[in-house]
């Protein structure tokens, strides 16, 4: 049996498709599993043994559609439909995706249609629509349920896979063993913790362990913000500086005692390598991005801090995050030592 999942999301979103590959495999164990994601998700999916083979497309909105991305689209296309795929499933809720799964030529083609409605015209050219609802649901229990609709999958939903031995030293890190990691960055706005508050917990953290390690992005901004953060709280703090591959910030995650980080892809890896969690959320909806399948702890603003004006103005979500108090993070921190 030939197998198709098409996800054109972040790179967060790719990890948390890993439960439902996993459970495909543990159901189906002699069937061909191939995945289609956005290109720069490659590197954190590389971590999940059940794909057979991995392929990439464009993502639009990092890239103008040039000529070549269509023709290198077009080539996936040509190359998967050669695959002659049993089940192909869109789980991106995009039209990009949708195109691809249809046009893999698959003989069931399947797709959710429960929380977003379907227009009549993509209805007609799926013959698989699952009713799932998935609204106050994980990420990872839409795309398990959406599959198990069209074929079904043994069990619960597992946990997200970055496999241990797919890991890679991360060498200034190599002889680390009593640390935390912090993941300050990240490109939303929105789900940015003020820098004074990160300082604060790292201090808090750096009492509770010998080192502390920042995990950055690529992205320049998230490079500085790490390097002003080991800057600010002195020799026991390592910098990953944006130069960490997905395999080394995993070996790092296992090793780890804690992560506190916002809700990104560093925070999904962290529960898929079973490190204990603290994620502080913003805007975040919390029922559907938790860190799945490990311990963890959210924290979000308190009620009372959001009151503004005597209490009749609802503050703007881009400034949500902002509310979360370093108390509250200091003390999910505690509690998850304490398990």
């Amino acid at each position: 049996m030939r197998l198709l999942f098409v996800k054109l999301k972040h790179i967060g979103d790719s990890l948390l498709l890993t439960p439902t590959l996993a459970a495909v495999r543990a159901s189906y164990p002699h069937a061909e599993i191939r995945v289609v994601v956005r290109k720069g998700c490659e590197g954190i999916m590389r971590g999940c043994p059940a794909i057979d083979e991995l392929h990439t497309a464009a993502a639009p909105e990092t890239t103008q559609r040039s000529r070549l991305n269509w023709w290198q689209e077009f080539q996936t296309i040509r190359q998967l439909r050669r695959q002659r795929f049993d089940y192909a499933f869109d789980l991106g809720d995009g039209d990009r995706g949708r195109w691809l799964t249809c046009l893999s030529g698959a003989r069931i083609r399947c797709t959710n249609g429960a929380v977003r409605p379907l227009h009549w015209w993509w209805r007609r050219r799926f013959n698989r629509i699952s009713g799932f609802d998935w609204r106050d649901r994980h990420r990872a229990e839409k795309d398990f349920y959406t599959v198990n609709d069209a074929m079904p999958l043994k069990g619960d939903v597992p946990p997200m896979t970055f496999a241990r031995e797919r890991t890679e030293p991360w060498e200034p890190g190599k002889e680390l063993s009593a640390y935390a990691v912090i993941h300050p960055g990240t490109r939303w706005k929105r789900k940015r913790w003020p820098k004074e508050k990160w300082i604060e917990t790292g201090r808090y953290l750096l009492a509770r362990y010998p080192r502390l390690v920042i995990s950055a992005g690529p992205d320049a901004d998230e490079v500085d913000l790490g390097k002003e953060l080991q800057a600010a709280l002195g020799d026991n703090v390592l910098c990953t500086e944006g130069k960490a591959s997905w395999a080394q910030l995993a070996g790092l995650l296992y090793r780890a005692r804690l992560f506190v980080g916002v809700d990104t892809a560093a925070m999904h890896l962290a529960a898929a390598c079973a490190c204990p969690v603290v994620a502080v959320f913003g805007p975040t909806v919390v029922a559907q991005w938790r860190p799945w399948r490990t311990a963890y702890r959210v924290v979000t603003p308190k009620v009372e801090n959001l009151k503004g004006d005597g209490g009749q103005t609802e503050p703007d979500e881009r400034e949500l995050i902002r509310h979360v108090t370093v108390a509250d993070v200091i003390k999910a921190c505690a509690e998850l030592e304490m398990r």
